[in-house]
């Protein structure tokens, strides 16, 4: 299982969000710190989920990472939140 499978399969668990992607962008930070050379080190994920309406923007972004676990988020370098 690629890690964009299981970052999307437990936000969707954790959210069911109406909007949901999830962008590798490590290919932009090749040779960067960071880089351990997965090709797996930097994301960025957009996601829209009424499970997160009315909380504060930190909030949101502890949820996100509760969620993931910490299996996955030691395996990211770098995450980009967009959340709506």
């Amino acid at each position: 299982m690629t890690l964009e499978t299981e970052i999307r399969d437990a936000l969707e668990a954790s959210f069911s969000p109406t909007v949901l992607a999830v962008i590798n962008e490590s290919h932009l930070h090749a040779g960067h710190a960071g880089d351990d050379g997965s090709g797996e080190s930097h994301w960025r994920v957009e996601i829209s989920t009424a499970a997160l309406d009315g909380k504060s923007r930190i909030a949101k972004h502890r949820a996100i990472h509760a969620a993931l676990g910490e299996d996955i988020i030691s395996r990211i370098h770098a995450l980009s939140l967009q959340i709506s």
